[in-house]
């Protein structure tokens, strides 16, 4: 991930809608959710949903895939993991103790090792 990638990202999720979007994808795991499930979860009307889905779409942070007649929204981990990975990049400068915390919260994540996508 570039910066122009990291920026786009963020400035997705800088919008409290969006920002809940994605917390709900990664709670509900690579299963993802329905587009009308993702809406009520967020407490989204399903005409703005779409826009919000766009945008994060754009940025890399979520996927979908159809499933019969339902749209499946999951969260796209390799995007999550890249941004995480942007900001972490240049932690520490040689001092480890800084970025300790921030390791250990993520290994105590039981987090999905690859990317779930569907185009």
């Amino acid at each position: 991930m570039d910066e122009r990638q990291a920026v786009a990202a963020f400035a997705a999720l800088g919008q409290e809608h969006r920002f809940r979007v994605v917390r709900a994808l990664v709670t509900a795991g690579p299963d993802g959710l329905a587009a009308g499930a993702l809406a009520t979860e967020v407490g989204v009307a399903n005409t703005n949903l779409s826009f919000h889905l766009k945008e994060l779409s754009h940025a890399g942070l979520i996927t979908s895939r159809r499933e019969g007649k339902s749209v499946i929204y999951s969260a796209a981990y390799a995007g999550l993991s890249d941004l995480i990975a942007f900001l972490m990049r240049d932690c520490c400068q040689g001092r480890p103790e800084v970025c300790a915390p921030a390791v250990a919260a993520l290994s105590a994540c039981d987090c999905p090792t690859g990317d779930t996508a569907h185009a």
